[in-house]
């Protein structure tokens, strides 16, 4: 579990890194819900606080206030640094842990979306003579490949055509597009195969954020499938009063929607989610009751982390990652499950990071603001879990430093090869955008 200490897997885990355990320093904890919140008066790692300052300093000549600038660091058993730890700061996408946490604690690692499509007529000689109806379950990863295949699982239902209305109800998204209006507009696109990007999603769009999972496995029905709607877009409060059920289609598993979420750093992901949720408040409500934090140390205005105006404490973020991990062990899984993790992937916003391998991290941007959270495995201290907040303009300067500051204190403590298995990601199916096992026929195939 997350207390390696308390509950034996520190033996464990060191034993699988080939060392013995260092003695611990002596402390007075506060236990909630497994969580431990020790009280040190002071951080107990004086060579450190060395570290932290020529860090600081480099900062400091580049222009930057030490003082507006957030470090923490601790290990399961010690608070090693605290620098304006408790103070809540713009974190950018570290809110997307936050988002993480209450998703999972809510619905569940296998929680999927539904999208059922439904007919309000009867299919005549392949045509739909009525409306086409798709009723949205918030599945907020449903794309251009995922649409293609719904449409030819239309077409083996004997449906090619619509002489009706497309119809759209509830939460329905598509291409990371909240609006139900366009997106209805999007699948019809699809549907009708005219003017798709040539490349899909996967190479079309170029923006860091973009999820890219690979495309199902062809088939040997390589004609692309249509289903022409003869009539408008519509979205409407309710489905029609009588219909016939078609199609479910699931979404991908929470646990794969919720890695791509991070991995890529999306925004649209995060916030559909958060809504799914009941919006921020929501999102405060669930996360600083389960990681046990006071609540004035989560200020969010949404599910994403845009806007300066999302504050979380170090302190606050550190708690996330702890129970997200501690949430996940009891089901063979870890924090590596659901983040980044350097030197397994090169993907997203690990792109030109230059981190430890092993580490598993989440990384927050905004003009002003670049974060970095997550867990450094090491020798000497197991895992220290580690929150960066630095507030400037210089991006790519202020990654380069907080890669070099987690560098250096793998030196100091010493790195461990392999990967302990406690932090290591886990071989799961592959995730496929367009995955026709994802459609289930709600009505038997029309006869031949």
């Amino acid at each position: 579990m997350l207390q390696l200490v308390s509950s034996g897997l520190m033996g464990t885990w060191l034993t699988l890194a080939g060392v013995s355990a260092p003695p611990a320093a002596p402390a007075q904890a506060v236990t909630w819900q497994g969580l431990s919140w020790l009280t040190p008066p002071k951080p107990v790692e004086p060579k450190i606080e060395t570290t932290i300052a020529q860090y600081l300093q480099t900062l400091k000549a580049q222009g930057l206030d030490p003082q507006q600038q957030s470090v923490w660091l601790r290990t399961d058993s010690n608070l090693l640094i605290d620098r304006n730890g408790t103070i809540p700061v713009p974190s950018a996408s570290l809110t997307k842990a936050a988002t993480s946490l209450a998703v999972i604690k809510t619905w569940g690692l296998e929680k999927r979306f539904d999208t059922i499509v439904s007919a309000n007529g009867k299919i005549v000689n392949g045509t739909l003579v009525g409306d086409l109806i798709v009723q949205g379950g918030g599945d907020p990863l449903f794309v251009w490949e995922d649409a293609i295949v719904l449409a030819r699982s239309l077409n083996q239902l004997g449906i090619n055509n619509v002489s009706g209305n497309l119809i759209v109800v509830d939460k329905f998204h598509m291409n990371y597009q909240a609006n139900p209006q366009k997106a209805g507009e999007l699948l019809k696109q699809a549907f009708t195969g005219i003017n798709l990007p040539p490349a899909l999603l996967n190479t079309e769009f170029k923006d860091v954020n973009i999820v890219k999972l690979p495309t199902a496995p062809a088939t040997t029905d390589t004609k692309l499938p249509q289903v022409k709607i003869a009539g408008a877009v519509l979205v409407a409060s309710a489905p029609p009063t009588v219909i016939t059920p078609l199609i479910r289609h699931r979404s991908l598993p929470l646990i794969d929607i919720v890695r791509q979420m991070n991995i890529y750093s999306n925004n649209e992901i995060a916030q559909i989610l958060a809504d799914s949720l009941g919006g921020a408040p929501q999102v405060m409500k669930i996360v600083a009751t389960t990681a046990n934090f006071p609540p004035a140390e989560i200020q969010l205005i949404n599910g994403s982390g845009l806007g300066v105006q999302n504050r979380l404490s170090p302190r606050a973020v550190c708690q996330i990652f702890r129970t997200l991990h501690q949430t996940l062990q009891p089901v063979n899984l870890n924090l590596a499950d659901i983040f980044p993790v350097a030197g397994a992937e090169y993907l997203g916003t690990l792109k030109e990071r230059r981190l430890p391998v092993g580490t598993t991290i989440k990384t927050g941007t905004l003009n002003e603001v670049s974060a970095l959270a997550g867990v450094l495995p090491t020798r000497d201290r197991g895992l220290v879990w580690f929150v960066i907040v630095n507030k400037g303009s210089q991006i790519s300067k202020l990654r380069q430093q907080q890669d070099t500051l987690l560098q250096a204190l793998l030196k100091e403590w010493g790195e461990v090869t392999p990967t302990p298995l406690v932090v290591t990601k886990h071989d799961r199916p592959p995730a496929y955008f367009g995955d026709p096992a994802r459609n289930i026929a709600i009505v038997p195939k029309s006869p031949s």
